[in-house]
C-alpha cells in the first residue's frame, strides 16, 4: 500500500549514503523512525534486523509472513522476530512491494544462477559477513539468516515458484519504519552485476533516522 511520510529529511538526526556494494550497520532506538531511500531506482537493499539487546532474537521471514498473512512487505507490516516480537513497523512506503523470500546473493549462487566464472564476484552475503564481523559483540557468520530485499520485486507464481522480475521502484522512492524496540540494522546495498532487475548498474541508497 503506497503511503507518503510526513517526516522532513531536513529534520533527520542521521543521514548517510550507502554506496553500491557497501554494507551499513547501525543501532536504531525504540521509537525512532528509519527510512531507506532508493536514490536512482530499482536498487535492492538487502537488510537484516536484530534485537539490540539479544541478537539471537532477529528478523524472521516466516513469522512476519504468518503474522500479516501476506508474502509481500508494505505499509502496516510488522517485522517480526524469531521470539515473536515486533522489531519494526513499516509506516510509509512509496514503492509498494518488498521481498522477504528471495534471500541474498552469494558467490555460490552467482555460480549456480549465472556462470562458474562469476564465483569471484562480490555478493551480499560477503557484505553481511563483513558487517557482523566488524560489529563485534560476539556476532559472526551464524548470525546471517533470511533477509529482506527492500525494493526488490520477486513474484510468487500460482505453482509456488519464485521469479525475479524487473523492479517496480523508481528514483526517490522509499520505505520508512518505526522501531518498536532497540534494533540493529544491517544493510548490504546489493552489488549484483548479473541481474537485469537493476539494469546491471548497482546504485546508492540513502538511510535517514529521526527521533
Amino acid at each position: 500500500m503506497l503511503t507518503e511520510s510526513q517526516l522532513d529529511p531536513a529534520d533527520a538526526i542521521y543521514d548517510f549514503t550507502v554506496l553500491a556494494g557497501d554494507h551499513w550497520m547501525h543501532e536504531i532506538k525504540a521509537g525512532q523512525y528509519f527510512r531507506i531511500v532508493d536514490l536512482e531506482g530499482n536498487q535492492a537493499a538487502d537488510t537484516l534486523f536484530y534485537d539490540a539487546h539479544n541478537v539471537d532474537n532477529r528478523y524472521s521471514a516466516c513469522d512476519t509472513i504468518r503474522a500479516q498473512r501476506n508474502l509481500y512487505l508494505t505499509t502496516d507490516t510488522r517485522l517480526m522476530s524469531t521470539g515473536g516480537d515486533a522489531l519494526l513497523t513499516i509506516v510509509a512506503d512509496t514503492c509498494g512491494r518488498h521481498d522477504t523470500l528471495g534471500g541474498a546473493c552469494s558467490r555460490e549462487s552467482n555460480t549456480m544462477r549465472y556462470a562458474l566464472e562469476k564465483e569471484h564476484m562480490h555478493a551480499c552475503r560477503d557484505s553481511f559477513i563483513n558487517g557482523v564481523n566488524g560489529w563485534g559483540h560476539g556476532m559472526g557468520k551464524r548470525d546471517i539468516t533470511c533477509n529482506i530485499n527492500f525494493f526488490m520485486n520477486v513474484p510468487v507464481t500460482p505453482e509456488g515458484k519464485l521469479t525475479f522480475e524487473d523492479g517496480i521502484s523508481a528514483p526517490g522512492r522509499y520505505v520508512e519504519m518505526r522501531a518498536e524496540r532497540d534494533v540493529i540494522a544491517l544493510i548490504s546495498n546489493c552489488p549484483q552485476l548479473n541481474n537485469p532487475c537493476n539494469a546491471y548498474n548497482p546504485t546508492p541508497v540513502q538511510v535517514l533516522i529521526w527521533d
